[in-house]
């Protein structure tokens, strides 16, 4: 196996509940590390930028709203194949499709306010993570 790193968000739906400890106890008891994390308020630009391989889809709008209406928590997470491990524990992205026990069971309000997002693949993370966080922010 693999060590990596992979990015994560905490979206609006969750931090305007509070859940930011919760979410991140479930990282951890499976295994990863947080090496970075932040908690910001994105512009609907930013959002924009972030999510512009969507653009074309009709939810993009709504998407970037979304974000940038309550603060994030962005994070940078780290253990053996990170990417697979994280998308594991946050579950589908429809929550009802969602395995008991993951962040998206548990948490989420439907498939729009999801409560996280996750990188999928270590490619994806790379270019993730550099949008948010600087080399010297990462401290595993």
């Amino acid at each position: 196996m693999a060590l990596e790193r992979t990015f994560s968000i905490i979206k609006p739906d969750a931090t305007e509940r509070n859940l930011t400890g919760a979410i991140n106890a479930k990282f951890e008891e499976a295994g990863l590390r947080i090496v970075a994390q932040k908690r910001i308020h994105m512009t609907q630009a930013q959002a924009g930028k972030f999510y512009d391989v969507h653009a074309e889809r009709p939810f993009y709008g709504e998407l970037c709203e979304f974000m940038s209406r309550s603060p994030v928590v962005v994070q940078v997470l780290e253990g053996e194949n990170a990417v697979a491990k994280n998308r594991e524990v946050m579950g589908a992205t429809n929550p009802a499709e969602a395995d008991a026990g993951t962040v998206r069971k548990e948490f989420a309000q439907s498939i729009g306010e999801n409560s996280v997002h996750g990188s999928d693949s270590a490619e994806n993370a790379a270019i993730e993570i550099a949008y948010f966080f600087a080399g010297i922010e990462l401290v595993g």
